[in-house]
C-alpha cells in the first residue's frame, strides 16, 4: 500500500510538472481562432505549424537564436574556467585570509541582480561598450555559485593525490589540470547546465544593455512579440517551445553527470 501510494505521488507530481510544458506544446499547434475556445481543448483537431510560420516571418528568430546559443556557450565556458581556478585555490592553497575572503565572495550572492544593473551600465557606458557582445556576456565571467559548487568538489578529492604527483615533479598547474577537474566531471557538468540556463533565460542585463535588433537574445525577442492591446499567444508559445528544447537536450547529454554529482556531494 505505501508503495503505491509513493508511485501515485510521483507521477502526480511528474503530470504537475509536465503540464505546463505540454500545454505550451498544444497552444503553439493551435489555431488563432481556437485559441480562447472553451473549454480548452488539450488536443485540438485542427493543429498546424501557422504559429511556427508566423513566428520566422515576424522575428529574424534564426540570429536571436544563435545570439544566445553563442552567448550562452561562451559564458559557460568563462564562468567553468574562472570557478574551477578559484575553487582550486579556495580549496588547496593556503593563503592568510582565506576563510575571510571565502565569506565575502559568497556574499555577493546575497546581492541581486536587480541592484547592481545600473552601476554596471554606468560601467559599460564609461568604457564605451554599450550595445556590444561583451557587454552582455562581462557580468557572467564570474560566478561565486559556480566556485562555491566546485569547491565542494575538489575538497572531496584526496589530498593523497596531489601529494603523490607533487613527489613525482608535477607543479599546481599538473595537479588541476591533470588531477582534480578530471575527478570532479560531475560537478562541471551540473553547473554547466546552471550556467547556461542562466545565460539563456537572462532577460534583465540584456534588456538594458542591448539597443540594436541584431545583438538580441531569445528572451528579448520573445518578449517584443507581446503585442500592446493583442498577443498572439499561439506565436508566443512557439517560440517559448523552441527556446526550451535546448535546454533540454543539454541535460539529457548531462544527466548522468548531473545524478553523479547530486550522489557524489549531496545536493538538493
Amino acid at each position: 500500500m505505501a508503495r503505491a501510494l509513493r508511485w501515485i505521488l510521483v507521477v502526480a507530481g511528474a503530470l504537475v510538472m509536465v503540464f505546463p510544458f505540454a500545454w505550451a506544446v498544444v497552444t503553439s499547434l493551435t489555431p488563432e481562432g481556437a485559441l480562447f475556445g472553451t473549454p480548452p481543448d488539450l488536443t485540438p483537431d485542427d493543429a498546424d505549424l501557422g504559429a511556427y510560420a508566423r513566428l520566422l516571418e515576424a522575428l529574424p528568430f534564426w540570429r536571436i537564436l544563435l545570439n544566445s546559443a553563442w552567448i550562452g556557450l561562451v559564458s559557460t565556458l568563462l564562468q567553468l574556467v574562472t570557478s574551477a581556478m578559484a575553487a582550486y585555490a579556495f580549496a588547496r592553497l593556503p593563503f592568510p585570509g582565506r576563510g575571510a575572503v571565502f565569506a565575502v565572495y559568497l556574499a555577493t550572492l546575497m546581492v541581486p541582480m536587480q541592484v547592481l544593473v545600473v552601476p554596471l551600465f554606468i560601467e559599460m557606458r564609461a568604457v564605451d561598450l554599450v550595445d556590444t557582445y561583451f557587454a552582455v556576456l562581462a557580468p557572467g565571467i564570474a560566478s561565486a555559485f559556480g566556485v562555491f559548487l566546485l569547491r565542494q568538489a575538489v575538497a572531496q578529492v584526496p589530498r593523497e593525490l596531489d601529494e603523490a604527483a607533487v613527489l613525482d615533479g608535477a607543479g599546481h598547474v599538473r595537479v588541476f589540470v591533470s588531477i582534480v577537474l578530471p575527478l570532479i566531471r560531475p560537478a562541471l557538468a551540473t553547473f554547466a547546465i546552471f550556467g547556461f540556463m542562466a545565460s539563456w533565460n537572462a532577460y534583465l542585463w540584456p534588456l538594458v544593455i542591448i539597443r540594436s535588433p541584431e545583438f538580441m537574445t531569445l528572451p528579448l525577442g520573445l518578449a517584443s512579440l507581446h503585442g500592446q492591446f493583442t498577443t498572439e499567444w499561439n506565436v508566443v508559445m512557439a517560440g517559448s517551445v523552441i527556446s526550451v528544447v535546448p535546454i533540454l537536450v543539454l541535460y539529457v547529454l548531462a544527466q548522468k553527470h548531473v545524478i553523479a554529482s547530486v550522489a557524489q556531494s549531496g545536493l538538493k
